[in-house]
């Protein structure tokens, strides 16, 4: 009898592992094909900004009765929006790497308190 359960417990547990796997295969499968639809996402939203882009330009041009002036606009705005992203980046990573000082805090509370408790038990 306590073989017999034994070998169904080994079942069991050979069959929870097979169902795990096959879980976590069909949600890899599911995030890779997510993460290549972000990716062709990615792509068609950098050519619809870049013509996006070149229809400002070329309207722009068309405004002013000129050729380049609409471009040099476009480069100018892209060139202060850059700018001010760079500083805003450099401005959040000065910061540094971020510390748990909350956590080491309450870690040296708890330290003091043992060294209390077991110096008042010595």
């Amino acid at each position: 009898m306590v073989a017999e359960v034994s070998e169904r417990m080994t079942v069991l547990v050979r069959e929870e592992v097979e169902l795990a796997k096959a879980e976590v295969q069909q949600k890899a499968t599911s995030l890779a094909r997510g993460a290549a639809a972000v990716a062709a996402g990615a792509v068609f939203g950098v050519f619809a900004v870049t013509f996006a882009l070149l229809a400002l330009a070329w309207g722009l041009n068309d405004i002013i009765g000129h050729l380049w002036p609409g471009f040099v606009i476009v480069f100018a705005i892209l060139l202060v929006l850059t700018l001010g992203a760079f500083l805003f980046a450099w401005r959040k990573l000065r910061v540094g790497a971020p510390a748990p000082t909350m956590a080491i805090d309450e870690a040296k509370k708890i330290r003091a308190t043992v060294a209390v408790k077991t110096g008042a038990e010595e």
